[in-house]
């Protein structure tokens, strides 16, 4: 069967999906939700979400189609007045 994986009498669906973890400055829920409303308006395949109690305030990012623009998605945080860089893996 293409595309699935067998394990089993289970088969399981593959699914390619990019992940990458962002450093950010977002120290509030507020801000981080207006964010995360705008990634998902501009980028469409993305879903986001943060994790502002860890340190480094994570910005999380699963790619369904394709892969991420990280430098894009930077940029595009920058003009929101959020700083990012991506955390090493």
């Amino acid at each position: 069967m293409q595309g699935s994986i067998e394990a089993g009498n289970s088969v399981f669906k593959k699914v390619n999906m990019n992940v990458e973890v962002f450093k950010t400055n977002v120290s509030t829920r507020r801000y981080a939700n207006k964010l995360v409303n705008q990634i998902h308006k501009a980028f469409t395949h993305y879903n986001a979400n943060f994790d502002l109690d860890d340190c480094d305030k994570i910005l999380r990012i699963q790619c369904t189609k394709g892969v991420i623009g990280s430098r894009k998605l930077i940029i595009f945080l920058k003009d929101y007045g959020c700083l990012a860089e991506v955390l090493p893996g």
